[in-house]
């Protein structure tokens, strides 16, 4: 029995033994096990190295078990008044932290959780630690991320909500004997691309580029009906690729009577070279532009980004022609599935 702690009865260290299965605090879990290593024999500074704990907190708990027993393990802040962290302050920091902080005469652009604090004493009157504020950003559930570059759509509202109806009114009323698909391209990098993954604590991960990069280009379309990829490939992103991609869709539809293409507003895609190819094609292809800077409409974006992390994201292939196997057989067995597949690269 430790020093510090008097003999416990059976039934108390029982009753402590359900307290600690029942609570869901962290922290008063950590308070009932300082006692039941104390009454085990364990002493002070030992209970505090295996709990991972200051020994002026073992000395502390045992100290206020002393006075008021089990109730004392409780924490004793809750008779402290009114938390700062109400309601009203929460839903402040909410829009804080939706905001950015030159909205509120920062030059800064980016928040830090002492900005955050200063900002929040300055409107509302509330001073809190920044430790607190941490504890606060996790009640709101932020979270540090990393911002999406988006450009705005340059159309009005009533003109993108109109040509998206019309896209979406043609998909809706589509006869059997028309296809349509979503069609975008994609840059292929032999440098990996960069993103984010768990590391463990002290490590950071290195990815190994061969220094000079060099590209290749997918256009490829999904049918919104099956889901299959149809994709050709270019050492340069042109208006022959792009025609190429259209002629594959042809001899994939034989039987259509119209392929819809809906596409972004890439130049390749109404050049000349372009329009004299559709012309040719006698009305069997036709496509369908979405209003400008508006990728999250085209429903291939996905698939491009699903390319990236299973795929291209820190590959370790040494050429193109390797990464390029890889992307193949990726597409492949994604249309074999039918779905998007884990994948795993040959080392």
């Amino acid at each position: 029995m430790s020093a510090i702690l008097p003999k416990l009865g059976f039934f108390v260290k029982d009753r402590l033994r359900k307290g600690l299965r029942r609570c869901r605090s962290a922290a008063l879990r950590v308070r009932y096990l300082i006692v039941l290593n104390l009454s085990n024999g364990r002493g002070a500074y030992e209970t505090a190295a295996v709990l991972a704990v200051h020994n002026t907190t073992v000395y502390r708990v045992v100290r206020r078990f002393h006075e008021h027993g089990e109730w004392g393990l409780l924490d004793g802040r809750e008779d402290n008044g009114t938390t700062k962290l109400d309601e009203r302050c929460l839903d402040m920091l909410d829009r804080l932290v939706r905001s950015s902080p030159r909205e509120h005469g920062w030059r800064r652009p980016t928040w830090t959780r002492e900005l955050l604090a200063k900002t929040l004493m300055r409107q509302a009157g509330v001073c809190i630690h920044v430790a607190t504020m941490s504890r606060a950003l996790a009640m709101i559930q932020a979270r540090r991320g990393r911002p999406r570059p988006t450009v705005r759509c340059p159309w009005s509202p009533v003109a993108k909500a109109r040509r998206l109806g019309q896209i979406r009114r043609l998909l809706a009323t589509l006869p059997r004997d028309h296809v349509a698909v979503y069609e975008d391209e994609v840059d292929i990098h032999l440098n990996p691309k960069i993103g984010l993954d768990w590391m463990a604590k002290g490590q950071q991960k290195e990815v190994v580029t061969p220094g000079q990069n060099v590209k290749r280009y997918l256009a490829g379309a999904v049918d919104i009906r099956t889901g299959l990829l149809v994709w050709v490939e270019g050492e340069r992103k042109t208006s022959a690729l792009f025609i190429a991609l259209l002629e594959r869709l042809r001899a994939h539809n034989p039987r259509a009577a119209v392929i819809h293409v809906i596409l972004d507003n890439y130049r390749i895609h109404a050049s000349k070279i372009t329009q004299t190819a559709l012309a040719g094609f006698g009305g069997r292809v036709r496509l369908h532009f979405l209003p400008p800077y508006c990728p999250n409409d085209n429903r291939i974006e996905r698939l491009w980004q699903d390319l990236h992390a299973n795929v291209t994201r820190y590959h370790r292939c040494e050429n193109m022609d390797h990464l390029i196997v890889e992307v193949r057989d990726y597409l492949w067995r994604r249309n074999r599935t039918g779905t998007t597949i884990a994948y795993s690269q040959a080392a």
